[in-house]
Protein backbone atom coordinates (compact mmCIF):
# COMPACT_ATOMS: atom_id res chain seq x y z
CA UNK A 1 0.00 0.00 0.00
CA UNK A 2 1.48 3.41 -1.14
CA UNK A 3 1.89 5.14 2.18
CA UNK A 4 4.82 7.51 2.22
CA UNK A 5 5.40 10.39 -0.79
CA UNK A 6 8.99 11.40 0.76
CA UNK A 7 11.88 10.53 -1.83
CA UNK A 8 14.34 9.32 1.23
CA UNK A 9 12.67 6.32 2.73
CA UNK A 10 12.91 4.79 6.12
CA UNK A 11 13.27 0.90 6.26
CA UNK A 12 9.29 0.65 7.17
CA UNK A 13 8.35 2.16 4.50
CA UNK A 14 10.95 0.30 1.45
CA UNK A 15 8.14 -1.47 0.11
CA UNK A 16 7.77 -1.87 -3.45
CA UNK A 17 4.15 0.16 -3.66
CA UNK A 18 5.77 2.78 -1.96
CA UNK A 19 9.27 3.35 -4.26
CA UNK A 20 8.80 1.64 -7.60
CA UNK A 21 4.76 1.78 -7.67
CA UNK A 22 4.66 5.17 -5.95
CA UNK A 23 7.60 7.77 -5.91
CA UNK A 24 9.35 6.54 -8.56
CA UNK A 25 6.70 7.27 -10.72
CA UNK A 26 6.89 11.08 -9.82
CA UNK A 27 10.06 11.09 -8.69
CA UNK A 28 13.65 9.80 -10.78
CA UNK A 29 16.42 8.25 -9.27
CA UNK A 30 19.79 9.54 -10.59
CA UNK A 31 20.29 6.11 -12.56
CA UNK A 32 17.25 3.85 -13.89
CA UNK A 33 17.84 0.17 -13.30
CA UNK A 34 15.75 -2.24 -15.28
CA UNK A 35 15.32 -2.61 -19.15
CA UNK A 36 13.08 -5.32 -20.95
CA UNK A 37 12.20 -7.51 -18.23
CA UNK A 38 16.12 -7.57 -17.32
CA UNK A 39 17.58 -6.15 -13.99
CA UNK A 40 19.95 -4.07 -15.71
CA UNK A 41 21.38 -0.65 -15.85
CA UNK A 42 19.37 1.41 -18.24
CA UNK A 43 21.06 4.84 -19.94
CA UNK A 44 18.15 5.88 -21.98
CA UNK A 45 15.62 6.16 -18.68
CA UNK A 46 18.48 7.99 -16.70
CA UNK A 47 18.73 11.40 -15.50
CA UNK A 48 22.34 11.50 -15.64
CA UNK A 49 24.71 10.29 -18.66
CA UNK A 50 26.93 7.69 -18.20
CA UNK A 51 29.53 8.08 -15.26
CA UNK A 52 33.32 9.11 -16.03
CA UNK A 53 35.68 7.28 -13.83
CA UNK A 54 38.99 8.48 -12.85
CA UNK A 55 42.22 6.96 -12.73
CA UNK A 56 42.63 5.59 -9.32
CA UNK A 57 38.81 4.27 -9.32
CA UNK A 58 38.07 6.60 -6.68
CA UNK A 59 35.93 9.60 -8.34
CA UNK A 60 33.23 9.85 -10.35
CA UNK A 61 31.97 12.25 -12.55
CA UNK A 62 28.65 12.64 -13.45
CA UNK A 63 26.72 15.15 -16.07
CA UNK A 64 23.16 15.51 -15.79
CA UNK A 65 20.71 15.75 -18.98
CA UNK A 66 18.56 18.16 -19.67
CA UNK A 67 15.61 17.47 -17.03
CA UNK A 68 12.89 20.09 -15.93
CA UNK A 69 10.95 20.07 -12.54
CA UNK A 70 6.87 20.29 -13.50
CA UNK A 71 7.29 24.34 -12.00
CA UNK A 72 9.86 24.84 -14.92
CA UNK A 73 12.87 24.99 -13.44
CA UNK A 74 15.68 22.91 -14.39
CA UNK A 75 17.21 19.59 -11.82
CA UNK A 76 20.27 20.90 -11.13
CA UNK A 77 23.73 19.19 -9.07
CA UNK A 78 22.36 21.74 -6.48
CA UNK A 79 19.18 19.33 -6.66
CA UNK A 80 21.60 16.32 -5.92
CA UNK A 81 23.74 17.76 -2.85
CA UNK A 82 20.35 18.38 -1.31
CA UNK A 83 19.00 14.75 -1.47
CA UNK A 84 22.65 14.00 -0.46
CA UNK A 85 23.09 16.50 2.89
CA UNK A 86 19.77 15.28 4.01
CA UNK A 87 20.84 11.53 3.82
CA UNK A 88 24.14 12.44 5.41
CA UNK A 89 22.06 14.52 8.11
CA UNK A 90 19.34 11.47 8.58
CA UNK A 91 21.51 8.33 7.33
CA UNK A 92 20.40 6.32 10.21
CA UNK A 93 16.36 6.39 8.99
CA UNK A 94 17.69 5.54 5.22
CA UNK A 95 16.08 2.29 4.33
CA UNK A 96 19.67 1.32 2.66
CA UNK A 97 21.96 2.28 5.23
CA UNK A 98 24.88 -0.31 5.57
CA UNK A 99 27.61 1.57 8.30
CA UNK A 100 30.80 2.03 6.00
CA UNK A 101 28.79 2.26 3.04
CA UNK A 102 27.29 5.66 0.98
CA UNK A 103 27.44 8.16 2.51
CA UNK A 104 30.09 6.95 5.13
CA UNK A 105 32.43 6.02 2.25
CA UNK A 106 32.04 9.51 0.56
CA UNK A 107 35.05 11.86 1.57
CA UNK A 108 34.17 14.41 -1.18
CA UNK A 109 31.14 15.76 -3.10
CA UNK A 110 31.96 19.14 -5.26
CA UNK A 111 29.46 20.93 -7.27
CA UNK A 112 31.19 22.65 -10.24
CA UNK A 113 28.60 23.39 -12.64
CA UNK A 114 24.24 22.70 -12.43
CA UNK A 115 25.00 20.05 -14.71
CA UNK A 116 28.16 18.53 -13.21
CA UNK A 117 29.29 17.22 -9.97
CA UNK A 118 31.97 14.41 -8.78
CA UNK A 119 31.47 12.25 -6.05
CA UNK A 120 35.01 10.90 -4.45
CA UNK A 121 34.87 7.75 -2.44
CA UNK A 122 37.34 6.44 0.26
CA UNK A 123 38.22 3.65 -1.84
CA UNK A 124 37.93 1.84 -5.71
CA UNK A 125 34.87 0.30 -6.11
CA UNK A 126 33.70 -2.29 -8.41
CA UNK A 127 32.07 -0.36 -11.09
CA UNK A 128 29.33 -2.81 -11.67
CA UNK A 129 28.22 -1.58 -7.98
CA UNK A 130 28.60 1.91 -8.45
CA UNK A 131 26.22 1.89 -11.28
CA UNK A 132 23.96 -1.06 -10.84
CA UNK A 133 23.58 -0.10 -6.71
CA UNK A 134 24.75 3.08 -5.08
CA UNK A 135 24.03 5.79 -7.91
CA UNK A 136 20.71 4.78 -8.46
CA UNK A 137 20.07 5.20 -4.31
CA UNK A 138 20.42 9.18 -5.49
CA UNK A 139 17.14 11.01 -6.15
CA UNK A 140 17.35 14.74 -7.02
CA UNK A 141 14.94 16.67 -5.47
CA UNK A 142 13.65 20.44 -5.63
CA UNK A 143 15.64 22.34 -3.53
CA UNK A 144 13.97 25.52 -4.92
CA UNK A 145 10.76 23.70 -3.14
CA UNK A 146 11.69 21.49 -0.53
CA UNK A 147 14.62 23.18 0.86
CA UNK A 148 12.47 24.58 4.08
CA UNK A 149 11.45 24.17 7.80
CA UNK A 150 7.43 24.65 7.68
CA UNK A 151 5.07 24.81 4.66
CA UNK A 152 4.75 28.72 5.38
CA UNK A 153 8.75 28.98 5.92
CA UNK A 154 10.54 30.74 3.26
CA UNK A 155 13.34 28.07 1.09
CA UNK A 156 16.56 28.86 1.64
CA UNK A 157 19.83 27.22 1.96
CA UNK A 158 19.14 25.12 5.40
CA UNK A 159 20.66 21.92 4.01
CA UNK A 160 24.07 23.20 3.92
CA UNK A 161 24.56 22.77 7.59
CA UNK A 162 23.70 19.56 9.67
CA UNK A 163 21.71 21.51 12.07
CA UNK A 164 19.37 22.62 9.02
CA UNK A 165 19.96 19.49 6.74
CA UNK A 166 17.86 17.86 10.19
CA UNK A 167 15.09 20.24 10.80
CA UNK A 168 14.48 20.11 6.73
CA UNK A 169 14.47 16.30 6.69
CA UNK A 170 11.87 16.38 10.11
CA UNK A 171 9.44 18.89 8.04
CA UNK A 172 9.58 16.99 4.90
CA UNK A 173 9.46 13.65 6.90
CA UNK A 174 6.60 14.57 9.03
CA UNK A 175 4.55 16.24 5.81
CA UNK A 176 5.16 12.57 4.20
CA UNK A 177 3.57 11.11 7.13
CA UNK A 178 0.66 13.16 7.04
CA UNK A 179 -1.29 11.18 4.06
CA UNK A 180 -4.55 12.81 4.17
CA UNK A 181 -2.79 16.08 2.73
CA UNK A 182 -1.13 14.31 -0.05
CA UNK A 183 -3.24 15.45 -2.59
CA UNK A 184 -3.51 18.79 -1.80
CA UNK A 185 0.35 19.91 -0.46
CA UNK A 186 1.89 21.73 -2.65
CA UNK A 187 5.48 20.08 -1.65
CA UNK A 188 4.36 16.83 -3.29
CA UNK A 189 3.53 18.78 -7.00
CA UNK A 190 6.60 19.86 -7.57
CA UNK A 191 8.01 16.50 -9.69
CA UNK A 192 10.32 15.50 -12.49
CA UNK A 193 8.58 12.38 -13.12
CA UNK A 194 5.88 11.45 -15.91
CA UNK A 195 3.33 11.36 -13.02
CA UNK A 196 2.10 13.54 -10.34
CA UNK A 197 -0.72 13.06 -7.46
CA UNK A 198 -4.16 14.26 -8.38
CA UNK A 199 -6.23 12.20 -5.60
CA UNK A 200 -5.27 10.11 -2.32
CA UNK A 201 -7.47 8.48 0.13
CA UNK A 202 -5.59 7.90 3.54
CA UNK A 203 -8.29 5.40 4.92
CA UNK A 204 -7.99 3.24 1.98
CA UNK A 205 -4.59 4.09 0.11
CA UNK A 206 -6.58 5.15 -2.92
CA UNK A 207 -3.86 6.78 -5.36
CA UNK A 208 -4.78 8.56 -8.28
CA UNK A 209 -2.33 10.00 -10.73
CA UNK A 210 -2.54 12.26 -13.88
CA UNK A 211 0.75 13.18 -16.60
CA UNK A 212 3.21 15.46 -15.32
CA UNK A 213 2.27 17.87 -18.66
CA UNK A 214 6.36 19.29 -18.26
CA UNK A 215 7.65 15.73 -18.36
CA UNK A 216 11.27 16.07 -20.17
CA UNK A 217 11.89 12.12 -20.51
CA UNK A 218 10.62 10.04 -23.57
CA UNK A 219 8.32 8.26 -24.01
CA UNK A 220 5.66 10.77 -22.62
CA UNK A 221 2.18 9.77 -20.52
CA UNK A 222 -1.18 9.25 -23.20
CA UNK A 223 -2.86 7.57 -20.57
CA UNK A 224 -5.49 10.33 -18.82
CA UNK A 225 -4.88 8.81 -15.44
CA UNK A 226 -3.17 6.36 -13.86
CA UNK A 227 -5.76 4.67 -10.67
CA UNK A 228 -4.11 2.51 -7.79
CA UNK A 229 -7.04 0.91 -6.43
CA UNK A 230 -6.74 -0.81 -2.70
CA UNK A 231 -8.24 -3.91 -1.77
CA UNK A 232 -8.73 -5.72 1.64
CA UNK A 233 -8.20 -9.16 0.25
CA UNK A 234 -6.91 -11.24 -2.74
CA UNK A 235 -11.04 -11.67 -2.68
CA UNK A 236 -11.86 -8.59 -3.37
CA UNK A 237 -9.22 -8.06 -5.69
CA UNK A 238 -10.19 -11.01 -8.06
CA UNK A 239 -14.34 -10.17 -7.39
CA UNK A 240 -12.81 -6.41 -9.42
CA UNK A 241 -11.09 -8.20 -11.84
CA UNK A 242 -13.29 -10.52 -13.17
CA UNK A 243 -15.92 -7.80 -13.12
CA UNK A 244 -13.89 -5.84 -15.46
CA UNK A 245 -13.21 -3.01 -13.28
CA UNK A 246 -9.62 -3.59 -13.59
CA UNK A 247 -7.35 -3.27 -16.21
CA UNK A 248 -4.20 -4.77 -14.74
CA UNK A 249 -4.49 -6.58 -11.37
CA UNK A 250 -3.99 -10.14 -10.31
CA UNK A 251 -4.76 -13.39 -10.05
CA UNK A 252 -4.42 -14.98 -6.64
CA UNK A 253 -2.94 -18.41 -6.42
CA UNK A 254 -5.84 -19.99 -5.23
CA UNK A 255 -7.62 -19.23 -7.96
CA UNK A 256 -5.39 -20.03 -11.14
CA UNK A 257 -7.20 -22.63 -12.51
CA UNK A 258 -9.60 -19.83 -13.20
CA UNK A 259 -7.44 -18.15 -16.22
CA UNK A 260 -10.25 -19.54 -18.82
CA UNK A 261 -12.62 -17.32 -17.67
CA UNK A 262 -10.51 -13.69 -18.17
CA UNK A 263 -8.80 -14.97 -20.96
CA UNK A 264 -12.57 -14.81 -22.56
CA UNK A 265 -13.26 -11.53 -21.44
CA UNK A 266 -10.18 -10.05 -22.79
CA UNK A 267 -6.93 -10.38 -20.60
CA UNK A 268 -3.63 -12.02 -21.05
CA UNK A 269 -1.97 -13.85 -17.84
CA UNK A 270 1.62 -13.04 -17.25
CA UNK A 271 3.87 -14.31 -14.68
CA UNK A 272 5.94 -11.88 -12.66
CA UNK A 273 9.32 -12.65 -11.49
CA UNK A 274 11.65 -10.44 -9.80
CA UNK A 275 14.54 -9.77 -8.60
CA UNK A 276 14.46 -11.25 -5.27
CA UNK A 277 14.10 -14.34 -2.83
CA UNK A 278 11.84 -15.26 -0.07
CA UNK A 279 12.41 -16.12 3.39
CA UNK A 280 11.18 -16.50 6.83
CA UNK A 281 13.21 -13.98 8.95
CA UNK A 282 14.87 -15.28 12.30
CA UNK A 283 15.71 -12.59 14.96
CA UNK A 284 18.80 -13.42 16.56
CA UNK A 285 18.29 -10.71 18.82
CA UNK A 286 15.27 -12.26 20.61
CA UNK A 287 16.09 -12.32 24.25
CA UNK A 288 14.51 -15.79 25.01
CA UNK A 289 15.45 -17.59 22.17
CA UNK A 290 18.73 -15.70 20.10
CA UNK A 291 20.72 -18.03 21.68
CA UNK A 292 18.92 -20.70 20.18
CA UNK A 293 18.69 -19.20 16.36
CA UNK A 294 22.51 -18.58 16.37
CA UNK A 295 23.01 -22.44 16.57
CA UNK A 296 23.61 -23.27 13.04
CA UNK A 297 22.45 -26.94 13.38
CA UNK A 298 18.68 -25.28 14.58
CA UNK A 299 18.86 -23.46 11.61
CA UNK A 300 19.70 -26.43 9.76
CA UNK A 301 16.74 -28.45 11.25
CA UNK A 302 14.22 -25.47 10.09
CA UNK A 303 15.68 -25.53 6.36
CA UNK A 304 15.28 -29.40 6.62
CA UNK A 305 11.55 -28.84 8.04
CA UNK A 306 10.34 -26.18 4.47
CA UNK A 307 9.45 -28.89 1.74
CA UNK A 308 9.80 -26.72 -1.15
CA UNK A 309 8.96 -28.85 -3.57
CA UNK A 310 5.57 -29.26 -2.26
CA UNK A 311 4.82 -25.91 -1.62
CA UNK A 312 5.43 -25.21 -5.39
CA UNK A 313 3.04 -27.72 -6.26
CA UNK A 314 0.39 -27.85 -3.81
CA UNK A 315 0.04 -24.22 -3.01
CA UNK A 316 1.60 -22.32 -5.70
CA UNK A 317 0.34 -24.64 -8.95
CA UNK A 318 3.76 -24.73 -10.09
CA UNK A 319 4.05 -20.82 -10.52
CA UNK A 320 6.67 -20.37 -7.64
CA UNK A 321 10.28 -21.46 -7.19
CA UNK A 322 12.92 -22.82 -4.65
CA UNK A 323 15.13 -20.50 -2.93
CA UNK A 324 18.44 -20.88 -1.85
CA UNK A 325 20.61 -18.40 -1.46
CA UNK A 326 21.07 -14.36 -1.87
CA UNK A 327 21.49 -14.31 -5.25
CA UNK A 328 17.96 -14.62 -7.20
CA UNK A 329 17.26 -17.81 -8.96
CA UNK A 330 15.16 -15.66 -11.81
CA UNK A 331 15.46 -13.98 -13.73
CA UNK A 332 18.48 -15.53 -15.04
CA UNK A 333 22.00 -13.84 -14.48
CA UNK A 334 25.98 -14.90 -14.66
CA UNK A 335 25.98 -13.93 -10.98
CA UNK A 336 24.20 -17.19 -10.00
CA UNK A 337 26.88 -20.57 -9.56
CA UNK A 338 25.37 -23.77 -10.70
CA UNK A 339 26.59 -24.89 -7.52
CA UNK A 340 24.29 -23.62 -5.23
CA UNK A 341 21.73 -25.80 -6.31
CA UNK A 342 23.25 -28.80 -4.68
CA UNK A 343 24.73 -26.96 -1.61
CA UNK A 344 21.40 -25.82 0.20
CA UNK A 345 19.05 -28.52 2.28
CA UNK A 346 16.56 -30.86 1.21
CA UNK A 347 13.26 -31.46 3.06
CA UNK A 348 14.32 -34.18 5.24
CA UNK A 349 11.54 -34.25 9.05
CA UNK A 350 13.18 -37.27 10.27
CA UNK A 351 16.86 -35.90 9.71
CA UNK A 352 15.80 -32.70 10.95
CA UNK A 353 15.09 -34.85 14.61
CA UNK A 354 17.68 -36.89 14.62
CA UNK A 355 19.72 -33.21 14.61
CA UNK A 356 18.48 -31.65 16.94
CA UNK A 357 18.89 -34.96 18.90
CA UNK A 358 22.11 -35.14 18.48
CA UNK A 359 22.68 -31.95 20.56
CA UNK A 360 20.24 -32.76 23.78
CA UNK A 361 16.88 -32.34 22.85
CA UNK A 362 14.20 -34.47 24.01
CA UNK A 363 10.21 -34.33 23.38
CA UNK A 364 8.22 -33.90 26.79
CA UNK A 365 5.06 -34.79 27.29
CA UNK A 366 3.30 -32.17 24.65
CA UNK A 367 5.86 -33.12 22.21
CA UNK A 368 7.56 -30.02 21.76
CA UNK A 369 11.57 -30.08 22.15
CA UNK A 370 13.20 -29.17 25.05
CA UNK A 371 16.83 -28.53 26.06
CA UNK A 372 17.88 -31.68 28.07
CA UNK A 373 22.34 -31.44 27.58
CA UNK A 374 23.24 -27.98 27.96
CA UNK A 375 26.87 -26.48 27.10
CA UNK A 376 29.10 -26.26 24.66
CA UNK A 377 30.07 -29.57 23.21
CA UNK A 378 29.20 -30.97 19.95
CA UNK A 379 26.35 -32.60 21.42
CA UNK A 380 25.28 -30.51 23.44
CA UNK A 381 22.22 -27.87 23.03
CA UNK A 382 25.04 -25.10 22.38
CA UNK A 383 26.85 -21.79 23.97
CA UNK A 384 24.04 -19.71 26.22
CA UNK A 385 20.99 -22.53 25.50
CA UNK A 386 19.88 -22.59 28.88
CA UNK A 387 18.80 -26.38 30.13
CA UNK A 388 15.11 -26.50 29.67
CA UNK A 389 15.07 -24.17 26.87
CA UNK A 390 11.77 -24.93 24.97
CA UNK A 391 11.11 -24.86 21.15
CA UNK A 392 8.36 -23.31 21.19
CA UNK A 393 9.17 -20.21 18.63
CA UNK A 394 6.45 -17.50 17.81
CA UNK A 395 5.77 -17.07 14.07
CA UNK A 396 4.29 -13.59 13.28
CA UNK A 397 2.34 -13.67 9.73
CA UNK A 398 0.74 -11.11 7.02
CA UNK A 399 -2.69 -11.85 7.07
CA UNK A 400 -5.11 -11.31 4.00
CA UNK A 401 -3.29 -13.72 1.48
CA UNK A 402 -4.57 -17.16 1.05
CA UNK A 403 -0.84 -18.43 0.04
CA UNK A 404 0.46 -16.95 3.46
CA UNK A 405 -1.75 -18.94 5.68
CA UNK A 406 -1.52 -22.04 3.43
CA UNK A 407 2.11 -21.88 4.02
CA UNK A 408 1.94 -21.05 7.76
CA UNK A 409 -0.46 -23.78 8.34
CA UNK A 410 2.01 -26.45 6.35
CA UNK A 411 4.96 -25.22 8.34
CA UNK A 412 2.97 -25.58 11.55
CA UNK A 413 2.43 -29.30 10.82
CA UNK A 414 5.86 -30.06 9.40
CA UNK A 415 8.08 -28.68 12.19
CA UNK A 416 5.91 -30.27 15.03
CA UNK A 417 7.17 -33.58 13.18
CA UNK A 418 10.78 -32.61 14.37
CA UNK A 419 9.36 -31.83 17.85
CA UNK A 420 9.20 -27.51 17.11
CA UNK A 421 5.92 -25.53 18.42
CA UNK A 422 5.40 -22.90 15.91
CA UNK A 423 3.56 -20.08 18.07
CA UNK A 424 0.99 -18.38 15.29
CA UNK A 425 0.53 -14.46 15.74
CA UNK A 426 -1.33 -13.30 12.39
CA UNK A 427 -1.17 -8.99 11.71
CA UNK A 428 -2.00 -7.02 8.88
CA UNK A 429 0.93 -7.31 6.10
CA UNK A 430 1.57 -3.80 7.25
CA UNK A 431 1.80 -4.44 10.75
CA UNK A 432 4.53 -7.26 10.29
CA UNK A 433 6.48 -5.83 7.84
CA UNK A 434 6.90 -2.52 10.48
CA UNK A 435 7.99 -5.35 13.19
CA UNK A 436 10.04 -7.98 11.46
CA UNK A 437 11.53 -6.54 8.69
CA UNK A 438 13.38 -3.32 10.52
CA UNK A 439 15.92 -4.04 13.33
CA UNK A 440 14.42 -3.60 16.52
CA UNK A 441 15.72 -1.86 19.93
CA UNK A 442 17.95 -4.51 21.76
CA UNK A 443 17.80 -1.75 24.66
CA UNK A 444 14.62 -2.43 24.55
CA UNK A 445 13.87 -6.03 25.07
CA UNK A 446 9.87 -5.97 24.12
CA UNK A 447 10.88 -4.27 20.72
CA UNK A 448 12.83 -7.69 19.78
CA UNK A 449 10.37 -10.30 21.20
CA UNK A 450 9.21 -11.18 17.68
CA UNK A 451 10.86 -14.94 17.05
CA UNK A 452 10.19 -16.09 13.27
CA UNK A 453 8.63 -13.19 10.56
CA UNK A 454 6.92 -13.83 7.59
CA UNK A 455 4.97 -11.48 4.81
CA UNK A 456 5.51 -13.68 1.98
CA UNK A 457 7.88 -11.26 -0.39
CA UNK A 458 10.99 -11.28 1.16
CA UNK A 459 13.48 -9.04 -0.44
CA UNK A 460 14.13 -8.30 -3.65
CA UNK A 461 17.08 -5.73 -4.93
CA UNK A 462 14.71 -2.63 -5.57
CA UNK A 463 16.09 -0.34 -7.22
CA UNK A 464 19.68 -2.45 -7.79
CA UNK A 465 20.90 -4.42 -10.82
CA UNK A 466 23.97 -5.45 -8.90
CA UNK A 467 22.92 -7.28 -5.50
CA UNK A 468 24.25 -5.53 -2.38
CA UNK A 469 24.32 -8.50 0.32
CA UNK A 470 25.19 -6.25 3.17
CA UNK A 471 22.05 -4.26 3.34
CA UNK A 472 19.97 -7.47 4.27
CA UNK A 473 22.71 -9.22 6.27
CA UNK A 474 25.46 -6.76 7.02
CA UNK A 475 26.63 -6.30 10.18
CA UNK A 476 24.89 -2.93 11.57
CA UNK A 477 22.89 -2.21 8.34
CA UNK A 478 19.12 -0.99 9.63
CA UNK A 479 17.17 -3.88 7.30
CA UNK A 480 19.09 -6.28 9.23
CA UNK A 481 16.14 -7.22 11.01
CA UNK A 482 17.36 -10.11 12.82
CA UNK A 483 20.83 -9.07 13.76
CA UNK A 484 22.72 -11.83 11.53
CA UNK A 485 26.39 -11.46 12.66
CA UNK A 486 28.89 -13.53 10.55
CA UNK A 487 32.70 -12.22 10.51
CA UNK A 488 33.10 -14.30 7.26
CA UNK A 489 29.76 -13.47 5.65
CA UNK A 490 30.85 -9.67 6.24
CA UNK A 491 34.39 -10.36 4.87
CA UNK A 492 33.10 -12.08 1.90
CA UNK A 493 30.02 -9.00 1.34
CA UNK A 494 32.77 -6.54 1.33
CA UNK A 495 34.25 -8.98 -1.84
CA UNK A 496 31.63 -8.05 -3.77
CA UNK A 497 31.92 -4.67 -3.63
CA UNK A 498 35.71 -4.08 -4.43
CA UNK A 499 37.00 -6.85 -6.23
CA UNK A 500 35.72 -8.03 -9.61
CA UNK A 501 34.57 -10.41 -11.88
CA UNK A 502 31.55 -13.09 -10.82
CA UNK A 503 33.99 -15.02 -8.66
CA UNK A 504 33.44 -12.70 -5.27
CA UNK A 505 29.53 -12.86 -5.83
CA UNK A 506 29.81 -16.89 -6.36
CA UNK A 507 31.67 -17.14 -3.36
CA UNK A 508 29.04 -14.89 -1.14
CA UNK A 509 25.90 -17.32 -2.70
CA UNK A 510 27.27 -20.10 -1.33
CA UNK A 511 28.53 -19.69 1.90
CA UNK A 512 24.95 -17.93 2.62
CA UNK A 513 23.09 -20.85 1.39
CA UNK A 514 25.02 -23.31 4.06
CA UNK A 515 25.10 -20.43 6.72
CA UNK A 516 21.69 -19.85 6.91
CA UNK A 517 21.09 -15.97 7.64
CA UNK A 518 17.34 -16.72 7.25
CA UNK A 519 15.09 -19.97 6.07
CA UNK A 520 15.46 -19.79 2.89
CA UNK A 521 11.27 -20.10 1.45
CA UNK A 522 10.18 -20.64 -2.26
CA UNK A 523 9.81 -17.48 -4.26
CA UNK A 524 6.61 -16.89 -5.70
CA UNK A 525 6.16 -14.47 -8.68
CA UNK A 526 5.85 -11.37 -7.87
CA UNK A 527 1.85 -11.09 -9.34
CA UNK A 528 0.50 -13.30 -11.80
CA UNK A 529 -0.70 -10.68 -13.49
CA UNK A 530 -3.71 -10.10 -15.63
CA UNK A 531 -3.75 -7.49 -18.15
CA UNK A 532 -6.44 -6.15 -20.18
CA UNK A 533 -5.47 -7.38 -23.80
CA UNK A 534 -5.84 -3.77 -25.12
CA UNK A 535 -3.27 -2.64 -23.04
CA UNK A 536 -0.27 -2.20 -24.52
CA UNK A 537 3.17 -1.60 -23.58
CA UNK A 538 1.99 -3.28 -20.23
CA UNK A 539 5.26 -6.41 -20.91
CA UNK A 540 7.71 -7.72 -20.39
CA UNK A 541 6.91 -7.05 -16.33
CA UNK A 542 10.22 -5.30 -15.12
CA UNK A 543 11.94 -7.63 -12.18
CA UNK A 544 12.64 -4.30 -10.23
CA UNK A 545 9.31 -3.96 -10.04
CA UNK A 546 8.97 -0.55 -11.85
CA UNK A 547 5.87 0.77 -13.29
CA UNK A 548 6.32 1.86 -16.90
CA UNK A 549 3.08 3.71 -17.31
CA UNK A 550 4.00 6.29 -18.97
CA UNK A 551 4.68 3.97 -22.04
CA UNK A 552 1.03 2.09 -22.18
CA UNK A 553 -1.32 2.79 -24.21
CA UNK A 554 -5.07 1.71 -25.20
Amino acid sequence: MPDYIFPLVNGSDATSSDVMQFQYLMYRPLYWNGEDGKPVANSALSLAYPPQYSNDGRTVTIKLRHYDWSDGQPVTSRDVEFWIDLLKAEKDNWWQYVPGEFPDNLVAATYPSSETFTLTFDRAYNHSFLLGNQLPQIIPLPQQEWDRTSLSGPVGNYDLTSAGAKAVYQFLNSESNDLGTYANDPLWQTVDGPWRIDSYSAATYYVSLRPNEAYSGSPKPTLSRLVELPFTSDAAEYDALRSGQIDYGYVPYQDVGQDSYLKSRGYRIEPWATWGFNYLSVNFANPRLGRVFSQLYVREAMQELVDQPGFVKSIFHGLAYATDTVIPARPTTPLISTKVRTAGFAYDPQEAKRLLASHGWRENASGVDVCRRPGAGRADCGPGVKAGTVLALPLEFASGTATITAEVSVLKSDFAKAGIDLVLDEAPFDSVVGEVSVACDRSKPKTCSWGLGYWGTGWTYFPASYPNVSVPFGSGSFLNAGYYQSAEANRLMEATLTGSGLAPMRTLELYMARNLPVIWMPEPYYQISAIRTSLKGAVPQDPLLNLYAEGWRF
